[in-house]
């Protein structure tokens, strides 16, 4: 693969300073295509925003039928307000004054229906009382722990209980189960396939119960990108992928049966060349996600022999023993491999179209507050 004939080349770099986030919007419409097809209905399709944080990228999704929508933050959520999103959850529970942020947001965005999350009876209570003092009675999803022990009730007696709380209390309207199983990730289809049905049984054994118990039947919202290709294939349960609208080097790895393709890359450029063998680049911390060990932030897909020597907070030095020459100001394109967190560090980015740079869009729900 050379410069000219990647489908990540631009023709037009020398106007863009590095680092840079692009993104190719032709790139994104397969992938939002191929997520509708896997499940063969849009209307089982709740993608999270986390991923791309930008209402252009919420309007394509809007305009491909999509209308349910999950997100992590307050300001995400009214990204997709600002969007026109119909249906939106806030994957999170919400209390204090997240909670007072979270009425607000509702009373400024009256098409979007909100909904939100929560674990335990003393936040659902805060909740209730928020909501009918507000004069609003809010969609509530009862979060589940199906080990991933981040947030979440166990399914079981509590759980029931939680949920029969939840049915009755004045300001809630509660809609149904949400469980993530963040957790599973093996690279063995096989192994990761035993692994969510056995997590999608818990949640399918309380909401047996919940039916048992003559109470509201629950919608089931149900696991991330790694497990997509595994959920989308139960009928009536809503999925929640978000990475999938750009991919990125460490799912192309680790799900290869699913059919996304990376719609974002990263540009960096050569700034020194310290000894015979090491490449610096303008590629630091504050510009990749860096959460991961230092041979699992990028991926140069032209140049592969290159690996990680060190990164600080302004470089990516590289080890490069392929004899190749490289020299300051060359360009080089970046696959990250977690690109959630990597959006996040850019207030904006650029639209690739037919080989050049042709605009810029803002992750506008990059930031902690729009204006809610």
């Amino acid at each position: 693969m050379n410069d000219s004939t990647a489908w990540f080349h631009i023709n037009n770099a020398a106007g863009i300073d590095s680092p840079a986030l692009l993104v190719f919007p032709q790139r994104v419409q397969q992938n939002i295509d191929t997520a509708i097809a896997m499940l063969g209905d849009v209307n089982r399709l709740r993608p999270h925003v986390k991923t791309h944080k930008c209402t252009e990228v919420a309007a394509m999704m809007i305009a491909a039928g999509i209308h349910k929508f999950k997100c992590a933050t307050i300001a995400e959520a009214e990204m997709l307000g600002m969007a026109g999103a119909k249906d939106v959850l806030l994957s999170y529970q919400p209390g204090g004054p997240k909670l007072q942020r979270f009425i607000e947001l509702i009373k400024k965005y009256p098409g979007t229906s909100y909904a939100c999350l929560t674990d335990n009876t003393a936040s659902a209570k805060e909740q209730a009382e928020s909501f009918t003092a507000a004069g609003l009675t809010v969609p509530v999803y009862i979060d589940l722990n199906i080990g991933m022990n981040r947030t979440g009730i166990v399914p079981g007696d509590a759980a029931l209980e939680l949920y029969r709380f939840c049915a009755a209390a004045p300001g809630i309207a509660i809609q149904g189960l949400h469980a993530y199983d963040g957790h599973i990730t093996n690279s063995d289809f096989e192994v990761r396939k035993i692994e969510a049905d056995a997590c999608f049984q818990q949640v399918e054994l309380l909401a047996e119960k919940i039916k048992a118990n003559k109470l509201p039947p629950p919608n089931i919202i149900m696991g991330g990108s790694p497990t997509f290709s595994i959920h989308c294939e139960r009928p009536g349960i809503e999925c929640s992928p978000g990475t999938f609208i750009y991919w990125d080097q460490s799912y192309l790895l680790h799900c290869p049966e699913q059919a996304f393709v990376p719609a974002a890359v990263l540009i960096t450029r050569v700034v020194a060349i310290p000894t015979a063998t090491l490449v610096s680049t303008d590629l630091g911390h504050k510009s990749v996600a860096a959460e991961n060990e230092k041979t699992k932030r990028v991926f140069f897909p032209q140049h592969p022999y290159l690996t990680v020597f060190s990164q600080s907070e302004e470089h990516l030095v590289l080890e490069n023993n392929s004899g190749h020459i490289f020299k300051p100001g060359d360009l080089l394109y970046a696959i990250p491999w977690h690109i959630c967190p990597t959006v996040a560090l850019y207030e904006s980015v650029h639209v690739v179209e037919d080989g050049k740079v042709v605009g810029v869009w803002k992750n506008v729900a990059r930031d902690r507050k729009i204006t809610v």
